[in-house]
């Protein structure tokens, strides 16, 4: 490098202030190679490694870290290097100058000079067209934004003064691109691209450059502003310095896949049933990372079947972590106890993370987070949930994920992680670091539960997420009791979509499935389509449930519902009922709870504060869990609920009372009847369907809110099913779990010949709502079919964009239906604030003790669905003492008067410690 390039260098900036001084541009491109470096030692998954290799010519660790590394080149540029008159002084001091720039001219985005950079640098050095053309959007991405080519090299041309004009510019330009070649000891041209990444694996890559860049990035990397003391060496001590104190891992070791005679017993002490061995016996048998589904009864052991196969899969292909998703966070809890007693039998090391946004409500998260080291992160800061980021900590115990993990958008960078699936369907849209997921899910197995559950509007962005996932090589695991055919084709053919990159894909042929549970398996390789399909026999005999259906007044009392568990419960035995809306529940357990007291009924919805609800279902769940445990199951109990209690809720109930829903759904909730063999028991297993009015001349009628949750049509067909099975011999579950959902959801005359006519409107105003639900999530998408076989990233988010930083904004985009607001209840007296409980906050709301915040975030509740109560809500404000905590800087402070009562939107809205959340006009 001549002398005049070296001093150049040696004043051209990348951090203004680092620490103290500001940092050489050269120093920080330089750590974050070192970054990468390491993460490719201790970080990346085996099957990355194996790709980065393929496209290299087998040079995959030094071509990452050079990616890593070019990521800022485009700050030497005088938009960037004018930024700081004092700084700038001395960049045109050593040659380089600039016209003044006007206000178009500064806003002159480093990342996308640097793609115009490396787009020169490249094509001079040899590098092939298609080369070039993949790699500028690495650079180009690296703040969380793909553009398009056009606009950013047409601009370039247009702001040649912002971009460096003139000879020295493009010389210092290309010196620094090549400096970090040269500190990487590697040769630029013979380290070109031998072929081009899949697009899904590139948007991979494209966050591990983010990830890099944020970790060189952090306090621990302090500035350098002598260019005789940059080195690669230095960058290597100082990189390993921070991996250290951050205590960045993987997921579990490389070894490859040995097997065990029964996989299932070594990691959960049973020895596995039927469907357990079939689930590691197919994924034994793919020979490519493919799509995985399993369906199988209520209780049947997909979960233990999913995780090993899971682990198969993993080794198999070089995958060293898992991602489950779970379709609400009241599922996520009991998955992550579940996922934690797994990942004790696979590593005990192995991080665990939890995500969705009442994580700290969760013990076992909340004990793991308290042992997390805080070894400090940087300016995006992290989730310390209750303010408790004191000293005393110990290094990282057992499975807690390193606090790195912790900070914004990093939780799916986590190895192994439990959450909501709007994490997962949230990398389906087009937002701002959206790369940053898909680096996550990279390297994982992906294991989705109950998606059954996801309606139309969502299944657009679990689609648009197999697309991607099949593009980038990942394997998925989806589990579901009750699907539809017509669900299971769809997301079989999403996924071929993804593995072929062109829309119009063709399923093989399956032979008609005759047995359950069944399992198929997905595998696209060698230009071969293949898709097995295995049957077992079922753990337990199928059992005859009985099916009434029990008239109601609908929009009256629950007398009858009283009434009938007089009738059965009069010798003892336990109930669940499950009602639609909060509305009808609370309304079912004031009645219930004024005949037997409230020591024998539990209530449960969505309108309690987050510690009730909590609270409550721990309560359930250990009452009428599984046998065995050490607490006794009460001779009498009635738990009311809402859909809370549709998934993922292990109770064992004796009967069951329920709302009309559509028919997998309705069988959900026939799984909580009989759940578990329990010695001792006599009473038969009996379903009550409520919510349904029949008339012998027409159609049945439904309440209000069911035909608002779910429609009229498939509570038609629903209300056909029930009905002849109240009168003929109920339902054999779970042998005719399949038919009864292929006739559910199917096209077939299953109604009475006097609905035929309302059935066929309701048919058609259904189908109407579904395409409007469809067309309407299709604008948030990130790319859409019609962009499967892009070669490229460039464009990814050319169209309109942006941020969810909360859970709630993140369902708002891929969860259709009225958007809700989260408030945090407090009390106000004497001008002072109270907590729910009484405890005193003072007049400004000091959060300052630990437990005392975190009482007040557990008086976190969901209001209605109300378009005025939510615009409302919107503009309520922290208290002020609340502006010191991380969480309730964040919230919406509802205050409530001593009546635990406040007027909101036109609704007068109190909280009952006995019912929750009331709704009622002002």
């Amino acid at each position: 490098m001549s002398s005049d390039r070296t001093a150049v260098l040696a004043v051209l900036w990348g951090k203004s202030d680092a620490g103290g001084q500001p940092n050489l541009l050269l120093q920080h491109l330089l750590d974050t190679a070192a970054v990468a470096e390491l993460m490719w030692d201790h970080y990346l998954a085996g099957r990355l490694k194996s790709w980065l290799d393929d496209v290299s010519g087998n040079n995959g660790r030094a071509f990452f870290a050079l990616l890593c590394g070019w990521h800022d080149v485009g700050k030497a540029s005088p938009a960037f290097q004018g930024k700081v008159d004092k700084l700038a002084q001395a960049v045109r001091a050593a040659g380089l100058t600039w016209r003044r720039l006007d206000r178009e001219s500064t806003g002159w985005h480093h990342t996308c000079a640097g793609a115009v950079i490396i787009q020169s640098v490249l094509r001079e050095a040899g590098w092939g067209e298609e080369a070039v053309e993949w790699v500028w959007p690495m650079v180009a991405g690296h703040h969380g934004l793909l553009p398009s080519r056009g606009p950013v090299f047409k601009t370039a041309g247009r702001l040649r003064n912002a971009q460096g004009a003139g000879v020295a510019w493009r010389a210092t330009q290309a010196a620094l691109v090549h400096a970090v070649a040269d500190a990487l000891d590697v040769d630029l041209a013979g380290l070109a691209p031998v072929q081009v990444p899949r697009r899904g694996e590139q948007l991979g890559l494209s966050g591990f450059v983010i990830m890099a860049d944020w970790i060189a990035s952090s306090d621990h990397f302090l500035g350098v502003f002598s260019l005789a003391e940059v080195s690669m060496a230095a960058a290597r001590q100082r990189a390993a310095k921070a991996w250290a104190k951050l205590e960045l891992r993987g997921g579990w070791d490389a070894a490859p896949y040995r097997r065990m005679p029964d996989l299932v017993a070594a990691r959960f002490g049973k020895a596995a049933r039927p469907l357990q061995s079939a689930c590691v016996e197919l994924a034994e048998q793919m020979g490519a990372p493919g799509l995985l589904v399993i369906e199988a009864p209520m209780g049947e052991g997909k979960t233990e079947g999913a995780l090993a196969a899971a682990e198969v899969l993993g080794r198999r292909f070089g995958c060293d972590g898992i991602f489950v998703g779970m379709p609400t966070q009241a599922t996520s809890d009991p998955m992550f106890d579940r996922v934690l007693q797994w990942a004790d039998q696979v590593d005990q090391d192995l991080p665990v993370g939890l995500l969705h946004g009442k994580r700290m409500f969760n013990p076992r998260w909340n004990a793991l987070q308290q042992k997390t080291h805080f070894a400090g992160v940087d300016d995006l800061g992290c989730d310390d949930e209750f303010g408790m980021a004191g000293g005393g900590r110990s290094v990282r115990p057992e499975h807690a994920p390193a606090q790195w993990f912790l900070g914004a958008k990093r939780g799916m960078l986590m190895p192994v992680t439990v959450g909501t699936v709007d994490h997962l369907l949230y990398a389906a849209t087009r937002s701002k670091h959206v790369m940053l997921r898909h680096a996550g899910l990279a390297g994982r197995v992906v294991i989705l539960d109950e998606i059954h559950a996801y309606d139309v509007y969502m299944s657009q962005f679990l689609h648009e997420a197999l697309r991607w996932l099949a593009d980038a090589g990942v394997p998925v695991i989806l589990l579901s009791a009750t699907l539809p055919p017509q669900q299971r084709e769809s997301l079989m053919r999403a996924y071929l979509q993804g593995v072929q990159s062109r829309r119009g894909v063709d399923l093989p042929a399956v032979a008609e499935i005759s047995g359950y549970p069944v399992l198929q398996a997905l595998v696209a390789a060698g230009g071969a389509v293949t898709c097995a399909t295995r049957t077992t026999a079922s753990w337990r005999p199928s059992t005859s449930v009985a099916v009434h259906l029990q008239e109601e007044a609908l929009d009256g009392g629950p007398e009858a519902v009283v009434n009938l568990l007089d009738d059965e419960l009069r010798a003892g035995g336990c109930a669940l009922v499950i009602r639609n809306t909060v509305g009808r529940a609370q309304q079912t357990y004031e009645a219930l709870a004024e005949k037997w007291g409230t020591g024998e009924v539990i209530l449960l919805h969505a309108r309690l504060t987050v510690a009730e609800r909590a609270a409550r279902t721990g309560k359930a769940l250990d009452l009428l869990g599984p046998p065995g445990g050490s607490i006794v199951r009460p001779p009498r109990l009635i738990v009311v609920a809402t859909q809370l209690a549709e998934q993922s809720f292990d109770v064992d109930a004796d009967l069951l009372v329920t709302d009309l829903a559509p028919i997998d759904l309705l069988l959900q909730r026939v799984g909580r009847v009989h759940r578990h063999s329990r010695p001792g028991r006599t009473r038969p297993p009996k379903v009550f369907v409520t919510g349904v009015r029949t008339h012998p001349a027409g159609p049945p009628v439904f309440p209000s809110g069911s035909e608002h949750i779910y429609g009229r049509y498939p509570l038609l067909r629903a209300a056909a099913l029930v009905t002849d099975a109240a009168a003929g011999d109920g339902w054999s579950i779970p042998a005719d779990v399949p038919d009864l959902v292929r006739r559910g959801y199917g096209d077939g005359d299953i109604v009475a010949a006097s609905w035929q006519e309302a059935t066929a409107a309701a048919q058609h105003s259904w189908q109407m709502e579904q395409r409007r639900r469809r067309q309407a999530a299709e604008v948030f998408l990130l790319a859409g079919e019609s962009e499967l076989g892009a070669p490229t990233l460039s464009g990814l988010h050319g169209r309109a964009t942006g941020e969810a930083p909360s859970d709630d904004e993140m369902a708002a985009v891929v969860r259709d239906g009225p958007e809700s607001v989260e408030v945090v209840l407090v009390r106000q007296a004497c001008g002072r604030y109270l907590t729910l409980g009484g405890r005193s906050l003072g007049p400004t709301g000091d959060v300052g003790d630990p437990a005392l915040a975190e009482e007040v975030v557990g008086s976190t509740v969901r209001l209605p669905a109300r378009p005025a109560v939510t615009e409302a809500a919107k503009k309520l404000e922290p208290l002020p003492g609340w502006y010191g905590n991380g969480w309730l800087s964040k919230s919406h402070a509802l205050v409530l008067d001593e009546r635990n009562s406040a007027i909101l939107g036109g609704r007068r809205l109190t909280y009952d410690k006995h019912l929750g959340l009331l709704d009622e006009r002002a």
